[in-house]
């Protein structure tokens, strides 16, 4: 049972770090895509997107044009009020990593109290043979 709990810790470790890898490059693409472009730019380019086909028959076209329009807009406020995104990763990088720390220190505790918790619930008999 331990080493179940303990594989099973690995892998929810290994996918948390991977997510924390996608999401410092994601961020880092995207800013450099903001800082690079200029927003009236690059929301006239979002504002042309093609809603794609596959999507329309799971949700309305109508809410997704007001979703992009929306994020047309979004674009060009943040264009305004970031003209340099790019230094934004010199703490967004810092933060996503502190906060993957911090899960990963839940997720030890976690595999701890588990672990000690098999422990203490194996026979009498088990725990002699164990020593």
């Amino acid at each position: 049972m331990r080493i179940a709990i303990w594989l099973i810790t690995g892998l929810i470790a290994a996918l948390w770090t991977g997510l924390a890898m996608v999401s410092v490059s994601l961020t880092g693409w995207l800013l450099s895509m903001v800082g690079s472009a200029p927003a009236g730019d690059m929301a006239a380019v979002m504002g042309q997107w093609p809603v794609p086909a596959w999507l329309a028959p799971w949700v309305d076209t109508a809410w997704l044009q007001a979703v992009q329009a929306s994020l047309v807009e979004l674009v060009r406020w943040l264009g305004e009020v970031m003209p340099a995104a790019d230094s934004l990763m010199t703490w967004i990088t810092p933060l996503v990593w502190v906060f993957w720390g911090l899960g990963m220190i839940g997720l030890l505790l976690v595999a701890g109290l588990l672990h000690w918790l098999t422990g203490r619930s194996l026979p009498p008999m088990a725990k002699v043979l164990r020593t």
